[in-house]
């Protein structure tokens, strides 16, 4: 099995599914800074470790989504695109 992983259509496809996941995990990170500050700020009264956690579980949310929308974009257009 022959993986042409340069090819116009599988670099083509991999852009979209990764500008896609990039959008998506903004949008992720963005509820989930909400969710959590919105959750911690009626349990803690310093607003700086509640800001702190939030933007932790943001970032965190940032980086997972953005990972596996990259490891989707690298797999999928080669299982699209696969010859048999």
């Amino acid at each position: 099995m022959k993986f042409s992983c340069l090819s116009r259509c599988n670099m083509g496809l991999a852009k979209a599914i990764f500008c896609i996941a990039a959008i998506l995990s903004l949008l992720a990170a963005i509820t989930a800074f909400a969710i959590t500050y919105e959750e911690y700020v009626h349990h803690y009264p310093d607003k700086r470790k509640v800001l702190k956690t939030a933007l932790d579980a943001a970032v965190f949310t940032l980086v997972f989504f953005l990972v596996l929308g990259l490891l989707l974009a690298i797999i999928l257009p080669l299982w699209f695109y696969r010859e048999h």
